[in-house]
């Protein structure tokens, strides 16, 4: 039975597989360094690099002050003469002042050094809404890097992908866009914020092993297969996919992208093909967020397979509200009505 437990792995949150990805990477390479606001001493916003400080000493995991564009600088530097740096942005929100360093320097330095220079460094940002955060701690900005030539941007929806991600992206020699739904931190949610929550113990993506091991960051993974449509999505949305799927009968293939570039463009492809309805689902704005480009994808490569226009469900073109949450996060009931829609066209 303990042979067992160590090949499914051993339950654990979110955050603490993060945690242990970053500790088993401290522990394999010296030259990965662990750093920005309140990540040493204090163990980060969220706690995800607790005790990792006090284990492997204030050089390897430190505070760095509260200047994202330092801290970003500061990583370019590092990753050009050979550590492998892991700074977190305390939330996605605040990557605005650090956007300079991230796309002229980062993301260019390989192509302006013709290859004398990487940037292996990976940046952590906690992303998205579901926990009252607010228009300024609630932001989901994957499709503005993605629009970035020389960046990788990664989006895990479980703690088994978080850390076999994260081991990948702090190996990789480009710079990585790590982001964190940090609604999933303590467990899957499926959009009913009026329900009790739902732990990862519980959940089989809970399972994670200690050790190393890594998954590619270019891979989508078939989250539930089904017959009837195809849902291309990531993050948080995942789940809410899952739980109108249900709610409505549909049988519905959920491909949870994970890696939102690179993007596995030969899975959406297959099973659009065999499906022939699609919808697409993310939390972030609507207007130019990355479902614009997956709709157009699937229409370039899947026109003829098609039997029913493209639906889309977001969030709204305005703030992340406070207030008025739940209007904003593409909930269940959106989900369903979009599926519905697509299987009566």
């Amino acid at each position: 039975m303990q042979q067992e437990n160590e090949q499914r792995g051993v339950p654990m949150t979110m955050i603490q597989a993060l945690r242990s990805a970053m500790d088993v990477m401290l522990a394999r390479d010296p030259d990965v360094v662990i750093f920005g606001q309140d990540v040493g001493y204090f163990g980060g916003v969220f706690r995800c690099t607790d005790g990792l400080q006090k284990k492997y000493g204030d050089q390897r995991v430190f505070d760095a002050p509260i200047s994202e564009g330092g801290i970003v600088g500061v990583a370019v530097g590092m990753g050009a003469y050979g550590l492998r740096p892991v700074a977190e942005i305390q939330f996605a929100d605040y990557f605005y002042p650090a956007s300079d360093q991230i796309v002229s320097e980062a993301a260019r330095l390989r192509y302006r050094s013709a290859g004398d220079f990487t940037a292996p460094l990976t940046l952590r940002m906690p992303c998205g809404g579901g926990i009252y955060g607010g228009q300024t701690h609630s932001q989901s900005p994957e499709a503005l890097f993605t629009h970035v030539c020389g960046l990788r941007t990664l989006m895990p929806t479980n703690p088994y992908d978080a850390k076999g991600l994260l081991i990948a992206a702090i190996e990789c020699d480009d710079p990585v866009i790590f982001l964190e739904p940090k609604r999933l931190y303590n467990g899957p949610f499926d959009g009913h914020h009026d329900r009790p929550s739902t732990p990862w113990s519980s959940h089989p993506l809970g399972l994670v092993p200690e050790g190393y091991y890594s998954l590619p960051l270019d891979q989508a993974t078939i989250f539930r297969p089904g017959r009837d449509l195809t849902v291309i999505t990531y993050g948080t949305m995942v789940y809410v996919a899952e739980a109108a799927a249900k709610e409505t009968g549909i049988d519905a293939e959920i491909i949870d992208l994970r890696s939102i570039w690179p993007l596995d463009l030969a899975a959406i492809v297959n099973s659009v093909k065999k499906t022939g309805r699609c919808v697409v689902l993310h939390e972030a704005t609507r207007t130019s967020g990355f479902g614009a480009e997956l709709v157009a994808l699937v229409q370039e490569h899947c026109f003829y397979h098609l039997e029913a226009p493209i639906e889309r469900v977001t969030g709204w073109d305005t703030p992340y509200p406070h207030a008025q949450e739940w209007d904003y996060f593409p909930g269940p009931a959106r989900v369903a009505a979009a599926l519905q829609r697509a299987m009566e066209k």
